[in-house]
């Protein structure tokens, strides 16, 4: 906490503005576009690895989170306040930093896939930005983000070195199917006995049901695209691109406006809005601009 007091004491209206920006680079709108971007139109096998540190070291962080039910800092010390524009968007318990985490796997995958040195600085900059902005705001501690930078390290490089071997193949593939969808039920059994329990309450399981909910969408979505869809990410036309993106964003804003008008708001609901939002990402959408768009004639 006293890293914290020493920041709290340098805040000003201008640099809490400026750090409240820069948190908004690790928040799950900034995340989605960007990967939707790299999957849609630039780079499917980036963005694929990028999506599984993220989803595998989000499950992590959401386990550890609802296991060691460390309270926020201002509930540690409630003589300390936090900014008070970062509070709402920090749900959960505070160990570790679920936006550290989700700025780790994006920005640093994209730091090591860079070959710019200015490129790949600026990445990781943003990475340990978005870290200190969360100390600043005064949602975490440093352990917190130190924690989460060193489960987004490990699932980035379990990635970076396993990934291809374990898609190598039909087997290697249903085998991998099979592991993701048995971690994301995991994650959801231990919430709700923890639930169940007394030990954890539903406010505080939201994010771990988010997580595993994204986690279902995105093993599922992976493997039908992997073993059935194949769609490529270029269009003759740069404008096709730009308007293949906008309408794939807009049905997502969509389904997420709609989908709690069906579903509610209960915990199961919470479980099936992300799935849903992740699957048509990953290949409901891309199943329909394939039919619409047609890809760059081969040279």
């Amino acid at each position: 906490m006293d890293f914290l007091w020493f920041l709290e004491s340098l805040r000003t209206p201008a640099a809490d503005r400026i750090m409240q920006l820069i948190t908004c680079l690790g928040e799950e709108t900034a995340v989605i576009l960007v990967l939707c971007l790299l999957y849609w139109c630039i780079s499917k096998e980036l963005a694929l690895k990028i999506s599984f540190a993220y989803f595998l070291a989000g499950l992590a962080v959401q386990t550890l989170k609802v296991t060691f039910r460390i309270p926020r800092p201002w509930v540690l010390d409630p003589a300390f306040s936090p900014v008070g524009s970062a509070v709402p968007a920090a749900t959960g318990y505070s160990f570790p930093s679920g936006h550290t985490q989700s700025a780790a796997c994006l920005y640093g995958t994209l730091g090591l896939r860079s070959s710019r040195k200015g490129l790949r600085s600026l990445f990781f900059a943003m990475v340990l930005l978005v870290g200190l902005s969360r100390m600043y705001l005064g949602c975490h501690t440093p352990w917190d983000v130190l924690a989460s930078l060193a489960v987004s390290a490990l699932f980035i490089w379990l990635t970076d070195r396993l990934l291809l071997r374990l898609t190598s193949g039909r087997i290697a593939l249903r085998l991998l199917f099979a592991l993701l969808l048995l971690a994301c039920l995991g994650v959801i059994v231990c919430a709700l006995l923890l639930v169940r329990c007394g030990l954890l309450s539903q406010a505080y399981a939201v994010d771990c049901f988010k997580a595993a909910g994204a986690g279902l969408g995105f093993a599922v979505g992976w493997y039908l695209e992997t073993t059935r869809l194949r769609f490529q990410v270029t269009a003759p036309r740069l404008w096709m691109q730009a308007l293949k993106f906008a309408a794939g964003i807009c049905g997502i804003f969509l389904l997420n406006s709609c989908i709690p008008l069906i579903a509610g708001k209960c915990v199961i609901a919470k479980i099936i809005k992300y799935f849903i939002l992740v699957l048509w990402i990953m290949v409901i959408y891309p199943a329909l601009f394939s039919r619409v768009v047609p890809p760059c004639p081969k040279k």
